[in-house]
């Protein structure tokens, strides 16, 4: 079908299609999700598992085994990661993106790992479990609070929140609304240990008076008349009050008493908490909110804040609700600015077509972009893709491009109607002749892309939208150039009246052509100029400084803080209470969000949070301005590297894309925890010397632990076990759950406990006595413990795909750049001795940067081959695909210069430019060697032909990189895609100058091209009519 005919004859249904495009561009435009990132599945799950009394070692080698045995049964699986620490065995396992590729995938692979565990089961030691299995842990509370409130107490506080999230829950576009930081309250009944002693009662017998005065149980019905009536006795024991007066007899019944009379009853918090949130140093309650899965975030946060604006009178008089994160606002921000520099790009294309193509031209440019722009949107709707950083910034770097089959259908008609012919024959015969050379150009277009839209990588699913936009975008604009574009041109290309005039070419041709044929003719020199332009820009590219992803502009930063493993919590709260409030004072600063015991929820997808750890705490500072945070780290940081000595701290900016943890990383695996350590320590000794800061590794430091060496034979002798030691021991310093007690629509623990001054010391260890059923009377723990040596235990070992390893991890200080670090240390680390069995492996920014590569390595032959078979088809030949591949490399010339001049680091982002380089270089000499290629079939003599092809294809060829390296201006003031922006602009400029000399000369030397190949000069006295620019 012609679709240039088609469009020309029926004038009425172009006119509605087009209507329909923009108004389909515009309806997708309002209907598009919006996100800050690109959505990815997470695809890890999380295996939790307690074994209470047990070290580490003992959980690894008795749960962690087992677990990740069954895990590693799965099919599809990337990685096994597992946590053993004292009591508790957490094992993290994630599957690849080939076994899962959609939610629903995903899904089933849960469902398989949950019948693994289940199966299982029953092969957990005694004591261990439940097995339970997360599932949830990559969703992202797009939405995340803090709710204060002066004069109330954290259960008040509680309240009110969970009053709020019952409400927000049913708000649409709503998800999840989880609250974190809740205290767990807890009915407390505090002994004298002496007394209970005296007395011979155990914590069993006030626990078997508790048992079952709550529970809730059918009690029948009867019948009454003709009706039938349900038993339902209240609650025995609905106060603390009636807790008080219940009665405990001793174990000979001779004597009773009421707990009010040998312990204290009363309502407070567990202790220790396991963790607390500040806002501002105030004791707070979080609150996390997701979106559903696809939904647009901005919509679900307008609807969430004018819930809450519309609940404000049941909010009590001085509770407060600030924002730590509000996607809804940054993406709102981002889109605004994005679409902003969209505008921007669009104003500066059109603006150069109207400079260079005339006023008609111009406009007649300026309507197609705009209606390819439509159909853009309409296909990123129809496709499921969604509004977020990855693709709008395709969308700017595509502005460009769109208008280069276009430029070509355009000028060529031009060219036919200045010499006579009717626009609409003209514009028909065009398209016909251009119709497969621009589909091949704008095939290998979008496929020097594909190596990021296929990557296997983590990193490859997160910009792989840049692929999806850019395809959409070049396909629908070769359509709007074959099938739009002639009616368009019918509208605004009138046939003129022939009149003579000298044909001369322009200033820049004239130069242009004798250039060229300069360059031809001395073709081999020409040759041997640009390879040693390569060779020196390969051997500059050292001078390039190296990256992964840049830094984002949030205006908030990160405090991590760790104290040594088995820091009390207090410790933890006291110290960031001191940093947070050092903080607040400084300038620029506006507020501080402290979590204490972990990290805070995933507010956003590149956000991993940190695991429990009393000893661990992480501030986020909010500023007023993102410009600011670099002034701030280093000052931050050195405050707390001066003042707590005893903490590891790490000072940082968030980073825009995956990555974000450490710049250094080393791993080492083998068999013994010993000597990992010692590779640990010979590596932060090294990182150290070096200067870096956040020197650490993720085993932490050995715990000290009490061991009671217990005499069995004593033990045995008065009816003890280790286990009712354990217990007993359990039970004096933290407390046992002896009861249940119900308040309202909450269950809360009741638990027995010796008062705070009976077990504040270790020493009181010594001060326990174990209830013995057998002897009816309480056994001191010195009877039955000969010795309470004090042990070193490991807090933690991780183990990855089986194997145990150890992360040593550390950044660089403020101001020195991580590269030079890692260079600086890399040799050293390498050098250190490893024993047979023990592996080392460099992970950070370096093993990320790696992977992402490694990812792209493994797709980029697919597309680089299709890109030359493309070329090969197009052109049934060998010779000319040869030409246009050896010109692609050309453009390491102007990337490494422009890296270097700018200053701007080679980062993924910078290899995606790179890449998107190869398919516009690669489009450009298509245009140029299809039209020489034309003009030789023509019978116009080789070298004549070889000159005067491109000449002729110089002007659109240069329009297009024109628009192309002037769309992308905008970007440079982006730091996510600056260093792309930077490598499309120095690179596609300086190799499209070299390709116009360069392409010619190697043609003339293919195809052996001699300079005598020459007709006559071409004929300027042509009658020619005005150029539409003219009139």
């Amino acid at each position: 079908m012609n679709l240039a005919k088609f469009a020309i004859e029926k004038r009425l249904i172009s006119a509605l299609l087009t209507l329909l495009i923009l108004g389909g561009g515009y309806f997708s435009y309002t209907k598009l999700p919006r996100f800050e990132d690109p959505e990815f599945l997470i695809r890890q799950v999380q295996i939790i598992t307690s074994y209470p009394g047990a070290s580490a070692q003992e959980v690894a080698n008795e749960v962690t085994d087992v677990v990740e045995n069954a895990a590693q049964q799965l099919q599809g699986l990337k990685e096994v990661k597992s946590v053993s620490s004292p009591g508790l065995s957490e094992v993290s396992v994630e599957f690849t993106i080939a076994s899962a590729k959609k939610r629903p995938q995903l899904n089933q692979k849960f469902t398989q790992l949950r019948a693994k565990m289940r199966d299982v089961a029953n092969r957990m030691p005694p004591g261990a479990g439940p097995i339970t299995v997360y599932d949830d842990f990559g969703d992202v509370f797009a939405l995340y609070y803090a709710i204060t409130g002066e004069g109330y107490s954290l259960p008040e506080i509680r309240a009110y929140a969970k009053t709020l999230q019952k409400e927000l829950v049913l708000v649409p576009g709503v998800s999840k609304v989880e609250l974190v930081g809740v205290p767990q309250e807890v009915i407390y009944v505090e002994y004298t240990p002496s007394k209970m002693v005296t007395l011979g009662l155990s914590s069993d017998q006030i626990a078997n008076v508790l048992k079952g005065q709550n529970l809730v149980v059918g009690s029948g019905s009867v019948k009454a008349g003709t009706e039938r009536l349900t038993i339902r006795p209240s609650a025995a024991v609905s106060s603390i009050k009636q807790i008080e007066n219940l009665v405990i007899t001793d174990s000979s019944g001779a004597r009773s008493f009421r707990l009010r009379d040998i312990a204290t009853v009363r309502k407070g918090l567990k202790d220790p908490a396991s963790k607390r949130l500040y806002r501002d140093g105030k004791p707070a309650i979080g609150m996390g909110i997701s979106n559903t899965t696809g939904g647009n975030v901005v919509n679900m946060g307008d609807a969430v804040n004018a819930r809450i604006a519309e609940l404000e009178g049941q909010r009590p008089l001085g509770i407060e609700l600030a924002a730590i994160s509000d996607q809804s606002v940054s993406v709102r921000a981002s889109v605004s600015d994005f679409v902003g520099n969209v505008m921007l790009a669009l104003a500066i294309v059109v603006g150069t077509l109207l400079i260079f193509m005339g006023l008609r031209s111009g406009i007649l440019m300026g309507g197609i972009l705009l209606v390819t722009v439509a159909g853009t949107l309409i296909g990123m709707y129809a496709y499921g893709l969604n509004m977020q950083r990855i693709s709008l910034g395709a969308l700017i770097i595509a502005l460009g491009m769109l208008v280069d089959n276009a430029i070509v259908v355009v000028e060529a008609t031009l060219v036919r109607v200045d010499d006579g012919e009717d626009p609409a024959e003209a514009t028909i015969k065009v398209v016909e002749q251009t119709k497969w050379p621009l589909l091949g150009g704008t095939l290998v277009g979008f496929l020097a892309f594909s190596a990021i839209g296929f990557s296997p990588d983590n990193t490859g699913e997160y910009a792989g939208s840049l692929f999806w936009t850019m395809t959409i975008a070049l396909l629908f604009s070769w359509l709007v150039a074959i099938w739009l574009t002639p009616y368009f041109c019918t509208l605004m290309l009138k046939k003129k009246k022939v009149v003579t005039a000298a044909k001369k070419e322009n200033v820049i041709s004239g130069a242009y052509r004798r250039l060229l044929k300069l360059a031809v003719r001395h073709r081999w020199i020409t040759v041997a100029v640009v390879v040693a332009l390569f060779v020196s820009a390969i051997s500059s590219f050292s001078m390039v400084k190296q990256g992964f992803f840049p830094t984002s502009t949030r205006t908030q930063f990160v405090i991590n803080y760790t104290l040594p493993m088995g820091s009390n919590i207090e410790q933890t709260s006291d110290d960031l209470a001191k940093i947070g409030k050092w903080v607040r004072a400084l300038d620029g600063v506006t507020g501080t969000n402290t979590m204490i015991g972990g990290g805070h929820i995933r507010f956003m997808l590149t956000y991993a949070s940190e695991s429990a750890n009393s000893g661990y705490g992480q501030v986020l500072v909010d500023v007023s301005d993102y410009r600011v945070i670099e002034g701030l780290l280093g000052k931050v940081q050195t405050h707390i590297d001066t003042n707590y000595l005893s903490a590891n701290s790490k000072v940082w900016k968030f980073v825009l894309g995956p990555g974000g943890s450490s710049v250094i990383g080393v791993r080492f695996q083998g068999p013994d925890p010993i000597v990992l350590r010692q590779l640990s320590e010979q590596t932060k000794s090294v990182l150290t010397q070096a200067g870096a800061i956040a020197v650490k590794d993720d085993w932490a430091e050995m715990i000290k632990v009490i061991r009671p060496k217990i005499n069995v034979q004593n033990a045995s002798r008065v009816g003890l076990s280790q286990a009712d030691i354990s217990k007993a021991i359990a039970a004096f310093f933290d407390g046992t759950a002896i009861g249940v007690y119900r308040e309202k629509d909450e269950l809360r623990q009741i638990i027995f406990r010796p008062y705070e001054k009976d077990r504040d010391d270790a020493k009181d260890i010594r001060e326990v006595q174990i209830f013995s059923k057998m002897s009816g009377r309480y056994i001191p723990i010195t009877e039955v413990v000969e010795n309470f040596d004090i042990v070193l235990e490991n807090a933690k070992l991780r183990r990855y795909n089986r194997a145990l390893a150890i992360m040593t991890q550390a950044d660089p200080a403020s101001g020195v750049d991580g590269n030079e670090l890692f260079s600086q240390i890399r040799p050293k680390v390498e050098a250190i001795d490893l024993p047979d069995g023990y592996t080392l492996e460099w992970r950070g920014q370096y093993g990320d940067s790696k992977d992402a590569s490694a990812g792209l390595a493994s797709t980029l032959p697919f597309g680089f081959g299709a890109m030359i078979v493309v070329v090969i088809l197009l052109f049934n030949a060998v010779r000319q695909p040869l030409i246009i591949f050896l010109i692609v490399p050309l453009a390491a010339i102007g990337v490494v210069f422009g890296l270097i001049a700018t200053g701007t680091s080679m980062e993924f982002m910078a290899t995606l430019g790179v890449l998107s380089l190869t398919g516009m270089l690669i489009k450009n000499a298509v245009v140029l060697i299809d039209q020489t290629d034309t003009e030789i079939a023509d019978g116009k003599p080789r070298m004549s032909a070889v000159i005067d092809a491109a000449v002729s294809r110089m002007r659109p060829v240069v329009l297009g990189v024109l628009t192309t390296v002037l769309g992308v201006i905008p970007l440079l003031w982006d730091p996510f895609f600056q260093s792309l922006a930077v490598v499309i602009i120095c690179g596609l400029s300086f190799a499209t100058i070299l390709t116009l000399i360069v392409a010619p000369a190697l043609y003339a030397i293919f195809f052996r091209i001699r300079n005598d190949e020459v007709g006559e000069s071409p004929d300027l006295t042509k009658p020619v009519e005005a150029s539409p620019s003219q009139v």
